[in-house]
């Protein structure tokens, strides 16, 4: 198990805190964004700023945190494939349980998700997971640049909002033999007709 680093920017030290159930403590931080806090159509891009707001409260357990984030994704409309961004704001809690008590619970009680369980280790506790739980939802399924936008022609490509009255004559495949039959001479489809007048 790797050992946390004190000084990511999404682990908090709670050292100041103390154990006395009640104890509070208020934190404000904008960190970068993490790797992979998103879908494949829209994220919060890695490196961009996160704007946290926490509340540590020391309960019997473990540290309970309540907190916001906002930032803002990007990504790009599912529809006319254009630029997307989004303002989100998430709240969140989440129980950092004592290592000793986490232990004693595994004893009584085994957990059965460990990914559900969140500990600290000494007087940190990371919150990049309890993040991504809180953002990854939040963000639209299938984004758009605006609720009515038509999209893309679907025979070239056009985006149909630069031209609402672009279209494309579609025929009906049962006349398509029939018009190919009319585009064709007339002199090389009866040649046998031509000789004879020439006779």
């Amino acid at each position: 198990m790797d050992h946390l680093n004190p000084r990511s920017p999404l682990v908090f030290d709670t050292t100041t805190l103390g154990r006395r159930p009640g104890s509070m403590e208020q934190v404000q931080r904008t960190v970068e964004a993490p790797a992979d806090l998103g879908t494949d159509v829209i994220e919060v891009p890695e490196g961009t700023p996160v704007e946290l707001e926490l509340r540590l409260e020391s309960v019997v357990e473990g540290v309970l945190v309540t907190g916001s984030a906002h930032a803002t994704a990007t990504g790009a409309c599912v529809r006319c494939l254009d630029p997307v961004d989004r303002e989100v704001d998430v709240v969140f809690q989440e129980l950092f349980a004592y290592a000793d008590r986490a232990a004693h619970h595994h004893e009584v009680a085994p957990v059965q998700d460990e990914d559900e369980e969140h500990t600290l280790e000494g007087d940190l506790f990371d919150l990049e997971a309890v993040l991504r739980d809180a953002v990854v939802p939040a963000l639209p399924f299938q984004p758009v640049c605006r609720d009515d936008c038509p999209g893309l022609c679907s025979e070239c490509g056009a985006r149909l909002a630069d031209d609402p009255d672009h279209h494309h004559d579609v025929i009906d495949p049962r006349w398509s033999a029939l018009s190919a039959l009319s585009s064709v001479d007339v002199t090389d489809a009866h040649p046998s007709t031509t000789n004879e007048k020439r006779n």
